[in-house]
């Protein structure tokens, strides 16, 4: 199967496909609210609640914002290497949880993101600065 082929099949089959999957595929972060399913040879990640699928692109819009210049990146749409996404992906998952808590260690992408509104009433006044930072201490890549 072709990957266009295999984009369509999974619009097609995934009602609901996690926005922090990779993250989730490679287990650097777990999440309470995620499935793995099998298409075409390939697992994908989908999330189970509608809700917290809103809350974590939120956070992905916010995190791509925050990690553009750390990227190099110029606008906030260009597309971005799986190492880039990567270091958005876990890398900003970790650094939120670090800034939280002061560990890296991030269980539940949701229970995570719960607590954040908790702290901070809103998503959008996390303060992103401190994320990006603890993501560069707390997330290396693979190859370090």
């Amino acid at each position: 199967m072709d990957e266009s082929a295999f984009r369509q099949k999974l619009a097609e089959a995934i009602e609901r496909p996690c926005t922090f999957g990779k993250s989730v595929l490679t287990r650097c972060v777990g999440c309470e609210r995620s499935d793995r399913v099998q298409i075409a040879e390939r697992e994908v990640v989908t999330c189970q609640n509608a809700a917290s699928l809103s809350r974590c692109t939120e956070l992905h819009v916010h995190l791509r914002h925050s990690f553009a210049f750390a990227l190099g990146k110029v606008h906030d749409d260009d597309v971005l290497s799986h190492a880039q996404e990567m270091r958005v992906q876990c890398g900003g998952l970790k650094g939120l949880q670090f800034v939280l808590n002061d560990n890296d260690e991030v269980a539940n992408v949701d229970a995570l993101l719960e607590s954040a509104i908790r702290n901070w009433d809103d998503l959008a006044e996390i303060p992103y600065s401190q994320v990006v930072h603890a993501a560069a201490l707390c997330y290396k890549g693979r190859h370090s």
